[in-house]
């Protein structure tokens, strides 16, 4: 454990944890490259395919897709379509979601020791609703989850989940940590003017994680480390 992570985890009051990658991999069972996919075909099935360049037919992240389409068609109601019909294929996968390793005893021993617990994300509040409800979960968060809202402009890199969630809680940006897997989340912390932690599952997403900014000792590829420093504060 690096003297900077704990000294990040003791300067903690507020955790917002991003929910798909630091709380459990939501698309396990079928992969976020495959609802993307789905996504283009969605469209193509309606008609608007051109909506999309040669790149955003292949972009492995369906958030990417569907900020492409609002994007070009903002507030219509084929975004609006399209929104609803990812958050079925969210809801969808919640069953065979896979916990992420040591973030659940990493949740109730934050809750024990005092920490108060959000939830910043660009997934569909109703699936980390239900998801965390599955677990056991929910009342180490709610009622603060902000996930994706109708107004596509506001998904991550833009800080509107983390504002929220900082004016709800009266919580000190200097005083709240965000765990993230994405350089959007990185952006996101940095808009908010809160420290970041990011949760890198393998070299590739670290290296993402440096190139936007992380501090090579505020990545972890296991939440066991802090797990470990926040039993130290028990």
């Amino acid at each position: 454990m690096t003297e900077s992570l704990q000294r990040l985890i003791a300067e903690t009051r507020y955790v917002f944890f991003d929910f798909d990658g630091p709380i459990c991999r939501l698309f396990a069972g079928h992969s976020a490259e495959d609802i993307a996919r789905a996504q283009v075909k969605w469209l193509k099935d309606r008609g608007p395919f051109g909506l999309l360049t040669d790149r955003e037919r292949n972009h492995p992240d369906p958030h990417g897709v569907l900020s492409a389409v609002a994007r070009r068609h903002p507030k219509s109601d084929l975004v609006a379509e399209l929104e609803e019909w990812l958050t079925q294929k969210e809801l969808e996968a919640v069953p065979t979601a896979w916990p992420t390793e040591f973030a659940d005893p990493l949740i109730r021993t934050w809750v024990a020791v005092g920490t108060r617990l959000a939830i910043v994300t660009n997934n569909s509040a109703r699936t980390v609703t239900s998801y965390l409800e599955s677990q056991g979960l929910l009342e180490c968060f709610a009622p603060y989850i902000y996930g994706r809202s109708k107004d596509l402009e506001l998904l991550k890199p833009h800080p509107h989940t983390l504002n929220r969630a900082l004016n709800v809680l009266g919580a000190a940006p200097d005083s709240t940590l965000m765990i993230g897997d994405a350089p959007s989340d990185c952006e996101a912390a940095r808009s908010a003017g809160v420290s970041f932690l990011g949760y890198a599952r393998d070299p590739t997403v670290a290296k993402e994680l440096l190139k936007a900014g992380t501090a090579p000792g505020h990545i972890v590829g296991s939440l066991k480390p802090v797990l470990q420093i926040v039993r130290g504060r028990a």
